[in-house]
């Protein structure tokens, strides 16, 4: 396979990704790896490695590299994780589009086209259901916040999607569905990233890397979804978003808005659950 002049931006735990770096010119590889072994590994390939805290998801080691290069970031990037291909994605999928010069969803699992698709392997129809593949490599998921009730992932700041768009953007659409790529994978444009300041991305960050509690935080699964968005949005974003200062002085605020929203949460059956000795 030929070498790719795009750049890779490769979020790595535990993995040794030489099948990515083969096909580029250009790398870095944020390495949050756990296991010594791997560590040692990869530290005596003489790599470009730089060794960072694990948050968990690999949303911020995409967006410290952003800050970290904004002035002279490559013209395309492709953004990955270090144990995509298999998980997120086919090595044959991969290698036709590692090359690309425009915004590319890295997602492909074909497993799911029977099930996703508007007729089965029988021809039969396929009913609509809460999430769909719009393309072949594009998912798309009814925006219901499914994964803020999960207790492996606390949510601080924002209770869904949508609390987060409406504190980005001063008058976003609240879309009825995501598209998006799962495991956050994408070849990304320079003037996408662009879009926003070296603020911007450093305030993100720090909504998703406050803790392993006991996994990352539930904002990390919002900015999932709504990464497309960020790259190609033309709203107008709140002017807290490119001030650092202004951003930690309004997080409170959205704090203090969950545990209201906890506190005031719908008491199904409280007569019940009280008499159970559950409240």
């Amino acid at each position: 396979m030929n070498k790719t002049k795009n750049f890779f931006v490769i979020h790595n735990f535990n993995t040794v990704p030489t099948d990515l770096i083969e096909l580029c010119e250009g790398y870095v590889i944020y390495d949050c790896s756990s296991d010594e072994a791997v560590k040692q590994q990869l530290r005596s390939m003489n790599l470009n490695l730089v060794e960072v805290e694990n948050t968990g998801h690999n949303i911020t080691s995409y967006f410290t590299y952003f800050v970290q290069n904004y002035e002279n970031l490559p013209e395309v990037m492709c953004l990955l994780k270090g144990n995509m291909i298999g998980r997120h994605c086919s090595r044959e999928f991969f290698e036709q589009v590692y090359d690309n010069q425009s915004f590319t969803f890295l997602y492909d699992e074909k497993q799911y086209w029977d099930r996703f698709s508007k007729y089965d392997s029988n021809n039969q129809r396929n009913e609509a259901g809460t999430t769909f593949l719009a393309m072949e490599n594009v998912y798309v998921e009814k925006n219901d916040s499914w994964y803020v009730e999960s207790p492996n992932h606390p949510k601080r700041y924002f209770n869904d999607a949508d609390d987060l768009l409406r504190f980005i953007y001063k008058k976003p659409m609240i879309p009825q569905y995501f598209m998006f790529s799962p495991g956050a994978c994408f070849i990304v444009r320079r003037e996408q990233v662009l879009r926003h300041s070296k603020a911007f991305y450093s305030n993100l960050n720090k909504i998703m890397n406050y803790g392993m509690n006991p996994s990352f935080p539930s904002e990390a699964h919002q900015i999932e979804r709504i990464l497309p968005i960020l790259f190609t949005s033309f709203g107008e974003v709140n002017e807290w978003m490119d001030d650092e200062k202004a951003f930690e002085e309004k997080l409170p605020e959205c704090s203090a808005y969950i545990r209201y929203k906890w506190e005031n949460r719908p008491r199904r059956f409280k007569k019940i659950r009280q008499l159970l000795g559950l409240i």
